[in-house]
């Protein structure tokens, strides 16, 4: 048996374990097998070169449930694969070519895919790097792009099977319009943000009379497209007015005066200016009205010629500008009033977008939505936390058309073809052969799809579908989806849309959506922000594993989950500890190896034994459950309470007792329940674990041919029976040498003294217990000269006390410590303490510290406090103590 080294070095162990479980091909998945299957599909990451701290937690998650199930005998697929991304890539590649001086309408559509190509091929490769780093078990043979050939037939079949059932048309309609990427977005794509605004107040001379109808706005650039001012019909501050005209200021144009319920009278003066080309609410009041539609905008956010003359060419904000200080010059400008407002920007490219008219392709997704609510209702596919239920089926009931089409080139293009004869489109896989007037001439559509329809298709299209396949009728459909819930609407929705449609079946079983990883403060972390934390730095920085806990450690099911660079501080320190106990395990069985076979019965039922196993049992079973229920977070801290605190801290210092009696069966025993711990650790850890579970089975599997060559497929422990009495008895044990331990620490006993402890209580299964016990096991933790136990006792003179419950604890000073001296020492300290504590609160009551300083210090200063405050209670039980002795 190999000793490891002094310290934990996860660069030297990380990489090595990796390249041994890719060659011993452990995480493939069999398409045909006698195992049952679990099948999770990653969420594929852009093909934008670095995986940020989402991807870490996402990915994270899955690998937990791949190497639980791997573990349990699953047939497990983990499939990997990245997305195109569309806008989002193509807007990296046009400022790569901004930076070579030319652009992407400059090179042409070709050559600008030969491009997006390239960069595929570098970002992925890099991409999977990232994600074996971070330890992911996908199935690297399986690896899928949402560009892929595969795919591609995928898209084409379903796009043409959802067209033929009329679920696909053509329409013009207003859009949201990015001026930025020049496309269409849908209206999940927009991201309302609110800016520090203003309200236009503009005066609209109504002809032929002395009127100035009051208008607000926030937008006045867009009055050069007004056609309609609208008043409410029941308004009788404007009734008169209806079917009269204004004049529209800046302009020689008049507009009608319209009456229509949409307008709000209690707002402002109750009169609305109507531009039906760039606005939504204005758009269906023009419709009833069919008013004019007077477009101002170019699609890159310029004013055109029908803006006028003096405005034609300008920028919207420019434009703004001018017509705000035109207004003024002519009298029109009333007054502009501060409005803060939230303002829809493209969430890819954070541009403002505008409303606009546009021909697009939509999909109507009401029918498929209804099926996604049924299944749901059904509990064919259950949403965890339950929570994102009601939120699903919200979003499903009030669904609108999917406006599909993007006027972008990195993507699927519409399987939309045109007769260059009469016109007519058709959608087909390939180019029709006639049109139905009889020409064979056909032109592709030039748009592409939204890049979520090919994600939408990925749980079945990466399978092979449309084709039938083996791995279709294995691994889908699929068993659980992890994911953000920041896209359930974006991605999760469709892609049980798609799912229903296509194949009659839900995608997955089980939707997790987990947590959006915040600062420490609880504000989503992005670059933007500068709180991000970069996985790969983190990973050089304090080792994968301790990342990896960090992570499951914090993923409790709340919508922003905090991690503080603490947390993966406790990480790595949690490794260490880990790594120690080993060592200790691994340098004894050196000289105290374990017989294959051993008959020595009279050491396996010692309290302390017994009472592992136990805790054992039960870590096992709790840690079963909580990945049963996706309580990750509990997973992380049930293994971290057992090891750290009942494993090494407790434990451990009896196996020290008992090898120093030369006793090693509790060392043996040790060496059992680390093995089984690092089996329970493995999905959290898996390169830690792994390490140590090979020098603690290498003698194993010399001799048994029964033991896995890798932890990655060793089977999930099973437990034993728990055994409640056994951990009481403990558990009075361990309160009493806790509560002795502290009296020590507090009162500056020196570590080399004896003391006499004397213990009272009325319950006489606890006196039992400790007159069997407290002997044999308080040596391993404090030295110790004599114990008494008895039902009453008199407390001795100049004695420490600590009362739980009915049971008192009595430690006699005389003679251990100078209890004047002691006195002095603490009064010393806790005097020091209250002027700190005074100091820093008045500092906190200073309202200019609090107002000017980073937040981050004055939060300092209040945990300071906090610390403080603890520390002085200690002190004041402390003082109390020898008080009493003292008297």
């Amino acid at each position: 048996m190999a000793n490891l080294p002094k310290i934990y070095d996860p660069q030297q162990i990380e990489g090595k374990w990796y390249q041994f479980w890719e060659e011993n091909r452990y995480f493939h998945a069999e398409a045909i097998s006698n195992k049952p299957s679990y099948t999770i599909v990653i969420p594929p990451p852009n093909i934008t070169g670095i995986l940020h701290i989402g991807h870490a937690l996402d990915n994270t998650l899955q690998d937990c449930l791949s190497r639980w199930h791997r573990m349990n005998g699953f047939n497990v697929l983990w499939l990997p694969g990245t997305d195109h991304a569309g806008i989002v890539t193509e807007l990296i590649m046009e400022r790569k070519l901004a930076e070579e001086g030319t652009s992407r309408k400059e090179i042409g559509r070709d050559e600008f895919i030969n491009r997006m190509w390239e960069w595929k091929s570098e970002s992925a490769g890099y991409i999977v790097s990232q994600l074996q780093q971070l330890g992911c078990s996908c199935d690297w043979e399986r690896e899928r792009f949402t560009l892929d050939e595969g795919l591609s037939k995928a898209v084409k079949t379903a796009f043409v099977k959802l067209y033929d059932q009329g679920l696909i048309y053509q329409d013009t309609y207003m859009v949201n319009w990015c001026p930025q990427c020049d496309t269409a977005v849908s209206n999940l794509e927009v991201e309302p943000i609110e800016i520090d605004g203003n309200f236009y107040h503009i005066k609209y001379p109504v002809v032929d009379s002395d009127i100035k109808l009051e208008i607000a706005t926030t937008r006045p650039e867009t009055m050069l497209g007004d056609t309609a001012v609208a008043v409410h019909p029941e308004d009788k501050r404007h009734q008169h007015l209806i079917g009269k005209t204004v004049c529209l200021p800046l302009t020689n144009r008049e507009v009608p005066i319209i009456s229509d319920t949409y307008v709000d009278m209690e707002f402002g003066t109750g009169a609305l200016k109507v531009t039906p080309a760039h606005d939504v609410n204005d758009y269906e009041i023009g419709l009833r009205h069919d008013l004019e539609q007077r477009v101002v905008f170019t699609s890159d956010g310029y004013m055109n010629e029908d803006a006028g003359q003096e405005y034609s060419g300008l920028t919207r904000f420019d434009c703004r500008k001018k017509v705000v200080e035109d207004l003024d010059k002519l009298d029109y400008l009333v007054k502009i009033v501060p409005h803060p407002h939230a303002v829809g920007h493209h969430d890819r490219c954070g541009t403002i977008v505008e409303p606009t008219i546009s021909p697009q392709w939509f999909m109507n997704v009401k029918p498929l939505a209804q099926r996604a609510i049924e299944a749901t209702n059904n509990g064919d596919v259950v949403f965890i936390p339950e929570r994102e239920t009601t939120r699903f089926l919200h979003w499903m009931e009030n669904i609108e058309p999917w406006p599909i089409s993007r006027q972008r080139w990195w993507g699927h293009r519409l399987p939309i073809w045109f007769c260059n004869a009469c016109n007519e489109s058709t959608a087909a896989m390939d180019t029709p052969d006639t049109c139905e007037c009889g020409a064979t001439d056909f032109c592709q559509e030039e748009d592409v799809l939204d890049t979520w329809f090919s994600s939408g298709l990925w749980p079945f299209s990466t399978m092979g579908w449309p084709d039938k396949t083996d791995e279709l009728d294995t691994f889908y459909p699929t068993s659980v989806l992890v994911t953000g819930w920041d896209i359930l609407f974006f991605w999760v929705a469709r892609m049980i849309m798609f799912g229903l449609a296509c194949t009659d079946e839900v995608p997955f079983k089980t939707v997790y959506l987990h947590g959006l990883v915040a600062d420490e403060k609880g504000q989503k972390m992005s670059k933007s922000k500068g709180n991000a934390i970069d996985p790969l730095e983190t990973i050089e920085k304090y080792g994968t594993d301790a990342f990896r806990f960090a992570l499951v450690n914090t993923s409790t099911p709340i919508p922003y989950v905090p991690l503080p660079e603490s947390q993966i501080e406790s990480g790595r320190r949690f490794t260490n500890k880990i790594w120690n106990a080993a060592r200790f395990l691994l340098m004894n069985l050196e000289k105290y190896p374990k017989p294959i076979e051993s008959n020595n019965t009279l050491d396996e039922n010692t309290l302390e034994v017994n009472w592992i196993k136990s805790r054992l049992a039960k870590t096992i079973n709790s840690s079963t459950e909580a990945l049963k229920n996706f309580r990750f977070h509990e997973l992380a801290q049930i293994l971290y309470a057992f090891l750290w605190h009942e494993f090494c801290d407790w434990y451990l210092e009896f196996v020290k007792q008992r090898l120093t009696q030369n006793q090693p069966y509790a060392l043996w025993i040790a060496a059992d329940v680390l093995e089984q711990t690092m089996r329970l650790l493995h999905p959290v850890m898996p390169f830690l674990t792994e390490e140590i579970w090979q020098q603690l089975t290498i003698d194993g599997k010399e001799n048994n041919d029964s033991i896995e060559s890798s932890i990655t497929i060793a089977e999930w422990p099973n437990s034993d029976a728990e055994d409640n009495q056994v951990e009481e008895t403990m558990d009075t044990l361990m309160t009493v040498i806790d509560n002795v331990r502290s009296i020590r620490g507090e009162l500056n006993v020196p570590n080399g003294a004896s003391i006499d402890i004397h213990i009272q209580s009325p319950d006489p299964i606890i006196r039992n217990r400790l007159e069997l016990y407290l002997k044999q096991y308080l040596p391993a933790f404090t030295r110790v000269n004599d114990i008494i136990i008895d039902e009453t006792l008199p407390k001795p003179k100049a004695s420490a006390e600590a009362v739980i419950g009915e049971l008192a604890i009595y430690i006699p000073l005389e003679g251990v410590i100078d209890l004047d001296e002691e006195k002095a020492r603490l009064t010393k300290r806790y005097q020091q303490i209250a002027k700190d504590i005074n100091a820093a609160q008045k500092t906190l009551e200073n309202p200019q510290f609090v107002e000017r300083a980073p937040e981050n210090v004055v939060q300092q200063k209040k945990d300071l406090v906090d610390r403080l405050s603890i520390e002085q209670d200690k002190l004041e039980r402390s003082l109390a103590m020898l008080d009493v002795s003292s008297s």
